[in-house]
């Protein structure tokens, strides 16, 4: 008995192609079609060349001149702070007093939490967002309810829970419960199908010494796993980590002493970083995660692009929106409150840089730079398609655009999520607006 197994499932998508390539600069491909086979891309070309080679029953979803790009990728957002987004406060830690950690208590209840879950992973699908980096509470069941969704989903998710011995009454683990359940839960989610685990002390102030120390050896037992937490965001919380850890040259120094820096660590905001910071965070290859809009939001100040970046030690950057800090759920809000910040500071960011970073830089800082954010054969097929003229404000401002640089801006500063046209996930629609399109 012989046979050579079920049929592949396949897609073509057709479309105006854009992405990235490593080496810099962009590729606009017109009138292409992208061949999806099994989840993955399995031909690029033009749209004429290709259609007449496909099987009869091949589904092609035409585009027309719409923009296909590789799904947008968020590298910091906190799963437990949906509900507490545009949330008042003076600062950043009365926001957490006030808001953030009263929502996150409720993060236990396991029913609670699947229903957020659904929340969470509908929204950053419905903005073109096709992978995050999550944090979530102190509770293992955060985790295990974004996680089970995401595996239904077949989305490449990666999260953890906050470890945390020193937060308010309802929100704390220890030492050894941290480390316990953080272990059981990479040791049941991380590598499976596209889920990965990010061991995650929340902050310097809410870990003891002893926690930070069992985060880094955690972290050296698992080193395909990462590492999030937050660094310099704003000038109240540097000057509590200072009081806390006074034997510490600065904020950097306390991750660095417990092995926390390295390649696979993301470190949300810093913002407001010395010269000594950022030598070391270049030196370790540890990654910036910028958060433009939640800076802002929580006044906590703007984030240099230009010292980061300075060429004679370039610290290794990434996006994300902070949702609930940040403002907008939104990665073009978000890149656009980049653009913003670094012309402020006397720093030029073109619409290109900003696609460039939510795409295939972002996968780059994640390590995943060989399967997502480029239109490439064998890579995923998590892919946006977004249209710059989705409002009327958009394609009236469209007829003077000039070039695709214009159009770009026009997604970044007046889209949102009404120009998210369609998302797919391993090549199948799963959001937006145009879930049947046909040829």
């Amino acid at each position: 008995m012989s046979g050579t197994g079920p049929a592949p499932r396949r897609r073509a998508i057709r479309g105006r192609l854009l992405d990235f390539p490593p080496e810099g600069g962009h590729r606009l491909r017109a009138d292409h079609l992208v061949l999806v086979e099994d989840g993955r891309i399995a031909r690029l070309g033009p749209a004429a060349e290709l259609l007449p080679t496909l099987p009869p029953d091949t589904p092609v979803d035409a585009h027309g001149d719409r923009l296909v790009l590789p799904g947008l990728i968020d590298a910091h957002i906190h799963f437990p702070q949906s509900q507490v987004i545009a949330s008042p406060a003076e600062d950043l830690l009365d926001w957490l007093e006030r808001h953030t950690f009263p929502a996150e208590r409720a993060f236990g209840d396991p029913a609670h939490a699947a229903r957020m879950a659904s929340f969470f992973l509908d929204e950053l699908l419905r903005q073109g967002t096709t992978t995050a980096v999550v944090y979530g509470s102190v509770h293992a069941a955060s985790i295990e309810a974004v996680l089970t969704e995401a595996r239904v989903r077949r989305l490449r998710l990666l999260a953890g829970k906050v470890m945390m011995d020193r937060g308010p009454e309802g929100l704390r683990d220890t030492v050894e419960e941290g480390v316990r359940e953080s272990a059981e839960l990479i040791a049941r989610w991380h590598g499976v199908d596209r889920l990965g685990y990010v061991i995650s002390p929340r902050f310097a102030l809410t870990s003891s010494e002893a926690q930070l120390a069992a985060a880094g050896e955690l972290l050296a037992a698992h080193p395909s796993c990462w590492l999030q937490t937050h660094l310099a965001e704003s000038p109240g919380e540097i000057e509590a980590v200072r009081a806390r850890f006074p034997w510490a040259p600065h904020y950097t120094a306390v991750y660095d002493r417990f092995g926390l820096l390295g390649p696979r660590t993301l470190l949300g905001h810093c913002v407001h970083l010395r010269e000594e910071e950022q030598a070391r965070l270049a030196e370790t290859g540890s990654v910036a995660v910028l958060c433009p809009t939640s800076n802002l939001f929580l006044g906590s100040g703007l984030v240099d692009l230009g010292a980061l970046a300075d060429r004679r030690r370039p610290v290794r950057l990434a996006l994300g929106t902070d949702v609930g800090g940040g403002s907008s759920w939104s990665m073009l809000r978000t890149a656009a409150t980049l653009c913003d910040v670094a012309r402020l500071l006397g720093r030029g960011w073109s619409p290109v840089d900003a696609f460039r970073l939510m795409t295939i830089d972002n996968a780059a800082a994640l390590g995943l730079a060989d399967r997502i954010g480029r239109l490439e054969p064998g890579f995923e097929a998590d892919l946006v398609v977004l249209d710059p003229a989705a409002t009327p404000a958009m394609a009236h401002r469209l007829e003077r655009a000039h070039g695709l640089e214009d159009e770009l801006a026009v997604l970044l500063r007046l889209g949102d999520d009404r120009a998210v046209r369609c998302v797919y996930v391993l090549g199948e629609p799963v959001a937006g607006a145009d879930l049947s399109v046909r040829r």
